[in-house]
């Protein structure tokens, strides 16, 4: 039986998960680990932090619903969203994982029983990147410190003033089993995912930067399809996975990005759901940076502009093969 291939994905919010974990848990030669940012610090997963001071269950319960074998009904059930009363804008899932946590006062027992409950396949993992109750900061050009993911994310202050440098505080320490699936990885997965609110959370944690340094894993980013306000306006490929670089400390061995054109009316009907987007990521000067970049129609035919996970998964199953 052929050795299957550890994954091991790195992502927060609900790029990674849709993007990448959705169709990759249908090939059965792969073992999937999912590391998750833990430091949201708004909506329903930053009030369950702050009230119950655990972890933030919002960015690992998109990874466990992506990694699920379970029937519509109970899908649903887990993705609800209450609509009124003290229960209000919380998820029923963070509600679970909270319940659960608080519970068995375990981590490693929460883990399992979530496995259990969605019926993941066992060779699949979801990890929390941390269990440090830190907190995520970044600093603009211009000297200002924001505080907390929520405040990074959806910007009250100026959102064209650039982002300088971000950081956790206090310093966050990586949960052991994340550091030792960066060491049994054959690929390494980062993204898509906000690069300052969600992907920064993951690769400033201590020891994580030195495992994927030391890793003999393939290194893939994949690249956001549009820019953010407040985040990466007016980012090309190039300006993205240069930061991913700067915050791993190493560099990349792949990056895949999308190269078909978008549609400006389809452009523009997905940002009336969603404002703070802002452009189509810019192309300029990937011919300076040759086989690493892959670029490739990754897209949906139509509708939301997000990525097609079975074209995205596609090519990275065929970088395994290199």
């Amino acid at each position: 039986m052929p050795k299957k291939i550890k994954i091991v994905c790195f992502g927060g919010g609900n790029g990674m998960p849709k993007a990448v974990l959705s169709d990759l848990k249908n090939h059965n030669n792969v073992e999937i680990t999912a590391v998750c940012a833990m430091l949201d610090s708004g909506g329903s997963a930053g009030r369950l932090r702050e009230d119950y001071e655990i972890t933030s269950p919002g960015d690992i319960r998109r990874a466990f619903i992506a990694l699920a074998n379970v029937s519509p009904a109970i899908g649903e059930l887990f993705n609800y969203r209450f609509q009124a009363g003290e229960l209000k804008g919380h998820n029923f899932a963070n509600l679970f994982i909270t319940a659960l946590e608080l519970s068995s006062k375990n981590y490693k027992k929460t883990l399992l029983e979530m496995t259990k409950v969605l019926n993941i396949n066992p060779d699949h993992k979801v990890l929390p990147v941390t269990l440090t109750k830190s907190h995520l900061f970044a600093e603009l050009e211009d000297g200002q410190i924001i505080s907390g993911e929520t405040n990074i994310d959806i910007p009250k202050h100026d959102g064209k003033i650039k982002i300088k440098r971000v950081f956790l505080d206090p310093p966050a320490k990586a949960y052991k089993p994340v550091i030792d699936s960066i060491k049994q990885a054959d690929l390494i997965i980062i993204g898509p995912g906000d690069i300052y609110s969600s992907i920064a959370q993951i690769l400033l944690v201590q020891g994580v930067n030195n495992a994927i340094k030391q890793s003999k894993a393939k290194k893939i980013y994949v690249c956001n399809l549009m820019t953010k306000y407040g985040e990466t306006n007016n980012f090309s490929v190039v300006d993205f996975f240069k930061e991913v670089e700067k915050l791993m400390k190493s560099d990349l061995d792949y990056v895949i990005y999308n190269n078909r054109k978008i549609n400006q009316l389809r452009v523009s009907n997905y940002k009336k759901k969603h404002p703070e987007l802002m452009d189509q990521t810019l192309l300029d000067g990937i011919q300076n940076y040759g086989k690493k970049m892959i670029g490739s129609d990754v897209i949906t035919e139509n509708g939301p502009i997000i990525h097609d996970s079975k074209k995205l998964v596609k090519i990275i199953l065929s970088i395994c093969k290199q």
